[in-house]
């Protein structure tokens, strides 16, 4: 079989699993925030969270809720990565320098994932388990409940209440992640994932790295993590050990995001507006699958960088995918990508990662998008923007306008300034736009919460440690902030009735209006960089 062909088949197999569990999954879900009722379970963590779960809040107070939780979970992470030396599993590898240790407490509370280190040489087994996987489940969670929260504010009329981000919380992780986690974990077992206690086995008179990989690994792809236990990711036999087992990690890291299109239609009481919104995000991953894969199949050197068990095709298809996510894991190297193809992995996520983004940040970004394009055409019309039975004024679009506007604020200052430090040259392992291109991929990754990276620049300074945290850190809060108090605003409203004036957001027009505002966006704030960096290397 040609790779051509078996590539197809394995973009026409991904494509197949995803319609399969596109409505279950998403239906779910749907039952899922839409339920009044809490399990014995869930009662017992309320309970002993002091959390009066029929208890709604205001925007506001949501988001104290979110940034109160992710702030603790940050110090307690830091403090855990700094005491490592005393904890079990160490394997004496010591505690984790306060650089390295504030940069990845924040990258995995922002769902980013970015790895300034090696992580079988840095982190042990305790760390591994008892920080960064939890926070691979809960970071995830706070996004899924940042997206229910912006449904409600469509769905709701006349009230200043969005829900519980405490019971959002607590059900999407115990309700949805963690079922989910568990029976892919066993899948990946069955596939030859390892899992496992010890910190290497021993082959042909090598120790080879092990760690407890398997529990990981799941929810590493199912939550949009990226984050690997070892450093080649999902390159390395133990994480991903054949074509299978790349097959279904690519299906985990975009089946929820996928599948919330549905819950969306559900939650809003017309399933064709989750449809539209699938579209959009669909042709564009697409579109730019044929971009990576073309450019990748007719480079001077196509394989270099990819593991040949899987070969330009399967290595296409995870790139663009864990790109198009805000996973960030990898089964090739982007930084080997010829011009065009590492310049399509970069453009991914500056789109704002929303084809079809993270784990609930896909959708609630998506959905402010949908506000901006709702604008533009009341802007063309003359007529006052509605979007789902909402007026969009002042304080709508103000909100959606600095939601859309934090990442690439604080990812074009944090590589500008990176790019003019002198210290930055000796960081790059190549020259003139390719190692433009490094930096501009690095701040691209943390501020859109990626977490993948070019891997020819060392990112292990103070300078690099602290801004791309904060990168990350803005990135993921600011636009979260933004969205509650545009879910808020829109609660508030009364429903307007949909007249003859009113333009169709179920449609063609609508999706059309849509994806050319996601592109616009991007093209508009990024091309002068990327003309610098990705482009001119591909003419060169």
């Amino acid at each position: 079989m040609s790779p051509l062909v078996a590539g197809l088949a394995q973009v026409g197999i991904l494509l197949v699993a995803l319609a399969a569990a596109y409505r279950p999954l998403g239906d779910y879900m749907a039952r899922v925030f839409g339920s009044e009722k809490h399990s014995k379970l869930e009662l017992a963590i309320y309970r002993l969270g002091r959390v009066n779960p029929d208890a709604e809040q205001k925007w506001s107070t949501y988001a104290y809720g979110v940034l109160g939780f992710s702030f603790v979970s940050v110090v307690l992470l830091y403090v855990l990565q700094r005491i490592q030396s005393v904890l079990p599993f160490d394997f004496g590898r010591g505690n984790v320098p306060p650089g390295m240790a504030f940069n990845t407490a924040v990258s995995f509370v922002t769902n980013t994932n970015w790895q300034s280190y090696v992580p079988e040489t840095v982190m042990g087994h305790t760390v591994q388990m008892v920080g960064l996987t939890v926070q691979n489940f809960v970071s995830a969670a706070v996004g899924l409940a940042v997206a229910v929260a912006l449904v409600r504010g469509f769905v709701r009329s006349q009230t200043d209440r969005l829900g519980n981000f405490w019971v959002d919380l607590v059900r999407g992780t115990i309700r949805i992640l963690l079922p989910l986690a568990f029976l892919f974990a066993i899948a990946l077992i069955a596939l030859g994932v390892t899992m496992s206690l010890k910190s290497g086995v021993d082959v042909d008179g090598q120790t080879v790295a092990n760690a407890p990989i398997a529990s990981q690994e799941a929810i590493k792809e199912l939550g949009t993590n990226g984050g690997g236990v070892l450093n080649a990711n999902s390159a390395h036999p133990f994480e991903n050990p054949d074509e299978w087992s790349n097959l279904i990690e690519i299906f985990l890291l975009l089946v929820i995001p996928v599948a919330l299109t549905r819950t969306f239609g559900q939650l809003v009481g017309n399933r064709k507006q989750g449809y539209v919104l699938l579209s959009v995000m669909g042709l564009i991953w697409g579109a730019m699958l044929a971009v990576i894969w073309a450019a990748e199949a007719n480079g001077l050197r196509p394989l270099e960088g990819k593991e040949l068990r899987f070969g330009i095709p399967a290595s296409a298809l995870f790139a663009n995918s864990t790109t198009g996510t805000s996973t960030g894991a990898i089964n090739s190297l982007h930084d080997s990508f010829t011009g065009l193809g590492g310049g399509g992995t970069m453009l991914n996520m500056l789109f704002g990662e929303m084809t079809p983004g993270g784990v609930g940040t896909g959708l609630y970004s998506i959905l402010v998008m949908a506000i901006i394009a709702m604008f533009l055409a009341g802007l063309m019309v003359g007529r006052t923007p509605e979007y789902l039975g909402k007026k969009l004024g002042r304080k709508e679009v103000t909100a959606a306008a600095v939601s859309i506007l934090a990442m690439p604020t604080v990812l074009l200052i944090g590589a500008g300034i990176a790019a003019i430090l002198p210290s930055t040259q000796a960081a790059l392992n190549n020259p003139g736009s390719h190692g433009l291109s490094e930096i501009l991929y690095a701040y691209a990754s943390a501020s859109n919460n990626n977490g993948s990276a070019f891997a020819g620049i060392t990112v292990t300074n103070d300078w690099f440690q602290a801004s791309l945290g904060i990168c990350m850190a803005f990135g993921r809060f600011i636009p979260i902030i933004a969205v509650l108090a545009l879910a808020g605003s829109l609660a508030a409203q009364k429903k307007v009735p949909v007249t003859a004036g009113t333009l169709p957001t179920t449609g063609p027009l609508f999706a059309t209006l849509l994806g050319g505002s996601i592109v616009l966006v991007a093209a508009l704030t990024f091309v002068p960089a990327l003309a610098l960096g990705p482009i001119a290397e591909a003419l060169l």
